[in-house]
């Protein structure tokens, strides 16, 4: 070995009486300096394959929100099966997230309020009182697959929403989402005490915000208004199911007495006249495009949608859906007051064996996976229409200073035929028969239920909406 090592190559010299303990003292520096730097070594080289590697600590779950009726669902999901992207945020993603692609996953945690909490619950969505058995449904969350959807803030939305106002206009889901807005903003929070040298805690229970007060509603209750005093803060739901202008024979059971008269260069004054003192609106067309009706158009009777006998074109349900879309989008692009718009796609429905006046049912209890359920052809028409009509409609707006944003719930619903009422629509259903035949819901929500998250959407994409596509 080379001269600078010779203490190494010799270690029982003639001097080793006088020097040992220096020698060895010496060796042992050496010894250990030479160890430290092959364990930093490889500590470096573990430690950059770890930070390569490494998939953050899932979220601790927020408390579960206790309930007298809701307890543990009948058939829990698996609680421990949350995507490794669980407590990863939109900022770390290069790419913009499509906030309507994901997953339902698990949430042991459940709904952020109950039916006893919530006292604004319509009588035909509220399922656990109606004695719907099971409560599995409602321990699912939906989950963006490429960025973390935070949980609705309360305080939060009604601190943005001070002295502003908020209308969901459009048919009776817009009222079954304004409904699941009022039970979050209503909620009850648990909150663990304990008393100094106690071990044992107790829970106590208080409201997050303050209770919203009703302070219009029309003759049919279909549209409502609500104020929240302390926040100035108004939120109402305006019922007007095909957004332009019609003439409508229909009882509260949809019973039709006449052919619905439908005018498709005409808007619905109902909202339009109240346009200008919204700050922020969810507008969605649906359903009742695919009724039997006569349209018009300058005045003359142009065609129909399925009116057999009367001798008048059928234009088609999809010529009148996009003829009405382009009317409400243009009125809202161009107008002069700017107001904060969402566009909700079409609801889906889960009817199976039949449709809703023909027996059918949706009895299913978990959500379907991604690949396992088609989206249905009139779902797709009616999508493909608002997709086409929204980006059109988005570009124009940008231009005048108008912020108009898809809300595309469609795809995420698809996947929940677990979260209708179905035969609990009705209280007690099978009490006194429980082979009764009775008429199932399989398009609006129970609450609380799947619809919950469109508000988690909502509030993300008001407060972040530039993050996403």
């Amino acid at each position: 070995m080379g001269k600078g090592m010779r203490w190494d190559s010799k270690p029982l010299s003639l001097h080793y009486k006088h020097n040992h303990i220096f020698v060895k003292f010496g060796v042992s520096i050496l010894l250990l300096g030479l160890a430290f730097r092959l364990f930093s070594s490889d500590s470096i080289r573990i430690s950059s394959v770890l930070e390569e590697t490494h998939t953050p600590p899932l979220a601790e779950p927020e408390p579960k929100t206790e309930s007298p009726v809701v307890s543990q669902p009948i058939q829990p999901p698996l609680a421990s099966v949350f995507p490794e992207n669980e407590t990863q945020t939109s900022e770390i993603v290069a790419e913009k997230c499509d906030i309507f692609m994901g997953d339902w996953i698990a949430d042991e945690s459940g709904p952020a309020y109950t039916n006893e909490s919530c006292h604004v619950i319509e009588g035909h969505q509220n399922c656990m009182s109606n004695g719907r058995p099971d409560s599995g449904y409602l321990y699912w969350r939906w989950n963006p697959r490429n960025c973390k959807l935070p949980r609705f803030n309360s305080e939060r939305f009604l601190d943005l929403m001070r002295n502003k106002s908020w209308a969901f206009i459009g048919d009776s889901i817009s009222r079954n989402h304004v409904q699941s807005l009022l039970c979050i903003l209503s909620q009850v929070r648990k909150s663990e005490e304990r008393n100094a040298g106690d071990q044992n805690s107790h829970l106590l229970y208080f409201p997050v915000v303050e209770q919203a007060v009703e302070v219009y509603h029309d003759e049919e209750y279909r549209s409502k208004r609500w104020h929240f005093p302390s926040h100035n803060f108004t939120l109402s739901v305006i019922w007007t199911p095909f957004l332009i202008k019609a003439a409508i024979f229909e009882d509260l059971n949809g019973v039709s007495s006449s052919e619905i008269q439908l005018y498709l260069d005409k808007l619905d004054e109902k909202w339009t006249e109240q346009y200008k003192d919204i700050d922020y609106a969810v507008i969605a067309g649906g359903k009742w495009f695919l009724k039997t009706a006569i349209y018009h158009e300058n005045n003359n009777i142009t065609g129909c949608h399925y009116c057999p006998g009367k001798n008048l074109t059928e234009l088609g349900f999809d010529y009148a859906y996009r003829k009405a879309l382009q009317l409400v989008l243009n009125f809202i692009t161009s107008n002069d007051h700017k107001a904060f718009v969402f566009f909700r796609t079409t609801t889906p429905d889960h009817f199976e064996n039949g449709e809703w006046f023909s027996g059918g049912n949706c009895n299913r209890t978990m959500p379907f996976k991604e690949g396992e359920v088609d989206m249905r052809d009139i779902d797709t028409i009616m999508r493909d229409i608002e997709l086409e009509e929204a980006e059109k409609a988005v570009e124009v707006g940008s231009g005048n200073g108008v912020i108009l944003k898809l809300l595309d719930t469609t795809r995420l619903s698809v996947l929940r035929p677990d979260g209708h009422p179905g035969p609990y629509r009705q209280f007690q259903p099978f009490a006194k028969d429980k082979n009764a035949k009775v008429q199932n819901d399989c398009l609006h929500w129970c609450l609380p239920g799947p619809i919950d998250s469109w508000n988690d959407l909502l509030m993300e994409l008001v407060v972040n909406g530039e993050k996403y596509r």
